[in-house]
C-alpha cells in the first residue's frame, strides 16, 4: 500500500492536472473544483512535514479533503460522465480511482497507527 506522501502527492497532482485538463476542454468554473481540492491537499501535505507538531491536524485535513471530492465526485459528477460517454468520463475515473486509493492507504496508516499505540 502506498505511503502517505506517495498518495497524497499522487492524489492532489491528479486532481490538479485532470481537473485542469477538464476545465481546458469544457471551459466551465464548476471543472476547477478538483483542483481547488488538489491544492488544498497539496498545500496541507507540505504543511505537515513543515509544521511536524501540527501534523495530526494537517493529516486529518487531507482526509477530510479526499473523502469531500471523492464524494463530491460520485454525487454529482459520475452519473453526468455516464450519460455524455466521453473523455469526461474517463476524467471522472481517473480521479476517483486516486482519491479512492488515497483513502485507502490513509485508513491503511490510520488502522496500522492504532495498532502500533496498543
Amino acid at each position: 500500500m502506498l505511503k502517505f506522501k506517495n498518495s497524497s502527492l499522487i492524489n492532489s497532482l491528479s486532481l490538479i492536472f485532470v481537473g485542469l485538463w477538464g476545465y481546458i476542454e469544457v471551459t466551465s468554473p464548476t471543472a476547477l473544483i478538483p483542483v481547488i481540492f488538489g491544492i488544498g491537499i497539496l498545500v496541507a501535505y507540505y504543511l505537515s512535514i513543515k509544521i511536524p507538531e501540527k501534523k495530526k491536524i494537517f493529516v486529518h485535513v487531507v482526509l477530510l479533503l479526499t473523502i469531500l471530492i471523492f464524494f463530491s465526485l460520485i454525487s454529482t459528477r459520475l452519473s453526468k460522465s455516464i450519460d455524455a460517454g466521453d473523455l469526461s468520463l474517463l476524467r471522472v475515473i481517473i480521479m476517483l480511482s486516486t482519491s479512492l486509493i488515497a483513502l485507502l492507504s490513509y485508513t491503511k496508516i490510520f488502522i496500522d497507527n492504532r495498532k502500533s499505540k496498543n
